[in-house]
């Protein structure tokens, strides 16, 4: 059940404080709380919920106002949580009546807002946001444009308008980092685990099977503890862990003949599946002597998550999502998040297109890095009138001052994509896009999603502060000028009083 709720923003001088005084109107809680649509929210929300009578859910503007608190302050679940109780402002932006000083919800329920505000709203949450923010910015150069547009043919194309920056990076996952002999242990260490809970209702009734754990973690701390293993070494620990593992999944193959896979829990069951998928992905690297295969797990518990070559000094190989974004005019627009390493100069069209739908014309210039100059990116390009940043082909140009303009423009372009690599700075350094600590797939598409909308958020409101500090100066000057005004004019002997004789 859901219940809907009034989204209107309360008045300051309504919000009650127990303990005296008045919410400032230029907090920035409270600054942010007009910038998001969340009667918008609450429709969409609210048709994830059936109508049938039973325990109202949580509002989404609580629901995902917690999400952005937590994300905005780079805290943990329970913190955020403790951080609600404690700030009247955040008690505001969640859309409070009053200050109430009791827990919203358990600290547990934000792994629920993740699951329910899906990519697609998230995605189309920060299209609202985004869209009014540019709409305020440009105005002014609508109504011109307007006027400018009205004279031309109705028949006639829009001109291309605007600067679109495209660029992909990877969002690290919470995963210690994989080599064959740990998945491998990590696996056998799960199958006794199972082989126990299976085993734990006929204890006293028959013998549990033997799985010489014992055995099995001797031989694998002799490599993991020794400093530098050799090849053959490693690869003869990895047949013995393969052998315990076969073993221990044969003896779970014949308990579940017996119909003991009813004693093992979801999670259980679960892991039981992955693991076979372990073992199979390692017994074929291992009798075919490779160091891939497709679809390579490397995370038991996060199964989803797959290695993305990235071919960086720092980390060639991380292990997590991929994200490809659009960037305008300082706003990120997350455009696809896939857990597969995949090459994202195909996505340029798509994005090129989506671009369109968005503000109904094609953007004047795409600024993108190397691996985007395709060919068939540049004709598609080209064919819509759109100029893509980097070096043109062909032959260099023998004119000496022609040549000269070129490379100014491809530094200018170059010099104007760093705004993309601030951006991946910013979520990875001052949000938590380094690290994605959700274990689900969809819950770490979530908190990827929100980073972005509270970046966009962060970029809208520096611009309000930064209004709002112009504006300070600007009167406290006015106010300065007129004291040295009335200064200047008391001097004056026009203005002097005349003395007695």
């Amino acid at each position: 059940m859901y219940r809907k709720e009034d989204a209107n923003q309360l008045k300051f001088e309504n919000f009650y404080l127990p303990f005296g005084g008045k919410i400032r109107s230029d907090n920035r809680w409270v600054i942010l709380s007009k910038q998001i649509p969340w009667q918008q929210i609450e429709e969409q929300y609210g048709e994830l919920f059936c109508d049938d009578d039973g325990s109202p859910a949580i509002s989404a503007r609580m629901a995902l106002g917690a999400l952005i608190i937590k994300e905005r302050l780079n805290i943990s679940d329970r913190e955020t949580v403790e951080q609600i109780i404690e700030n009247p402002y955040l008690q505001y932006f969640l859309g409070y009546l009053q200050y109430d000083d009791a827990e919203p919800f358990h600290n547990s329920m934000m792994t629920h807002f993740r699951k329910r505000f899906s990519q697609d709203i998230l995605a189309e949450v920060n299209e609202w946001i985004v869209k009014a923010a540019l709409a305020n910015q440009h105005q002014n150069a609508k109504e011109n444009n307007a006027k400018k547009d009205s004279d031309k043919d109705n028949n006639q194309p829009p001109e291309n308008k605007g600067k679109l920056i495209i660029d992909a990076t990877c969002t690290p996952a919470d995963i210690a980092y994989p080599t064959d002999l740990n998945i491998l242990n990590e696996a056998r260490e799960k199958t006794e685990e199972i082989i126990d809970a299976m085993h734990v209702p006929f204890i006293g009734i028959e013998q549990k099977p033997r799985t010489y754990r014992q055995k099995a973690r001797k031989s694998y701390l002799s490599i993991v503890k020794s400093k530098k293993p050799t090849v053959k070494n490693i690869r003869r620990a990895i047949s013995k862990q393969l052998g315990f593992l076969r073993r221990n999944l044969s003896i779970i193959d014949v308990m579940a003949s017996k119909g003991r896979l009813m004693h093992l829990s979801k999670r259980q069951y679960r892991l039981l599946l992955i693991i076979n998928e372990v073992f199979r992905q390692q017994q074929y690297m291992y009798s075919n002597d490779v160091r891939r295969i497709d679809d390579r797990i490397v995370s038991i518990y996060q199964p989803h998550v797959r290695p993305i070559v990235r071919g960086k000094a720092k980390s060639p190989v991380e292990f997590g999502a991929k994200v490809s974004i659009s960037l305008i005019d300082g706003f990120s627009f997350v455009e696809k998040i896939g857990w597969d390493n995949y090459n994202e100069s195909c996505d340029l069209k798509e994005q090129i297109e989506t671009y369109r739908q968005r503000f109904g014309f094609y953007p004047e210039s795409i600024h993108v890095d190397r691996i985007y100059q395709t060919a068939e990116n540049r004709r598609f390009c080209k064919g819509n009138g759109i100029r893509i940043s980097g070096p043109a082909l062909g032959r260099r140009a023998n004119d000496v001052e022609q040549l000269k303009c070129q490379r100014k423009v491809q530094y200018a372009d170059e010099i104007y994509r760093i705004s993309v690599e601030g951006k991946f700075g910013q979520a990875k350094r001052r949000f938590s896009l380094a690290r994605i600590m959700a274990k689900l797939a969809i819950t770490s598409e979530a908190v990827v999603m929100v980073s972005f909308i509270v970046m966009n958020l962060e970029k809208i409101l520096g611009g309000i502060v930064s209004f709002f500090v112009f504006c300070v100066e600007y009167v406290s000057n006015l106010q300065n000028m007129r004291q040295y005004c009335c200064q200047e004019l008391r001097g004056d002997k026009f203005c002097r009083r005349p003395t007695a004789a």
